[in-house]
């Protein structure tokens, strides 16, 4: 991946409903989902959600397919690894980097009572 590719997707993904609903569809998988599902799913006007697929669509993050009457977005998983693979491509200076499995989750803070 290009560095101004990587500044594209990331750019992209720098703001909060586009992050949430490119979440959203990775968790969907392969298949993708309806605008009309993600928008509901969101809480997100149906308008507004165009602008948002067009960004996520220039940056290469997103695919959408017609299927009757329903837009269907997919999550681009090729565009999504190599913006991962360039952003740890130098990880950990060229030593091993720690197995997976010793990186856990932070866990969220209990409010306390006021």
């Amino acid at each position: 991946m290009e560095k101004t590719d990587a500044v594209a997707a990331l750019a992209a993904l720098a703001q909060d409903n586009r992050l949430d609903v490119f979440r959203l569809l990775v968790q969907a998988g392969p298949d993708g989902m309806p605008a009309g599902a993600i928008a509901e799913a969101l809480d997100l006007a149906p308008n507004t959600l165009t602008f948002h697929f067009d960004r996520l669509r220039t940056a290469g993050l997103v695919t959408v397919r017609r299927d009757g009457r329903s837009m269907i977005y997919a999550a681009q998983f090729e565009t999504m690894n190599d913006l991962l693979g360039f952003l740890t491509e130098n990880c950990c200076g060229g030593a091993p980097c720690a197995p997976a499995a010793a990186c856990k989750p932070a866990r969220k803070r209990a409010k306390m009572p006021a």
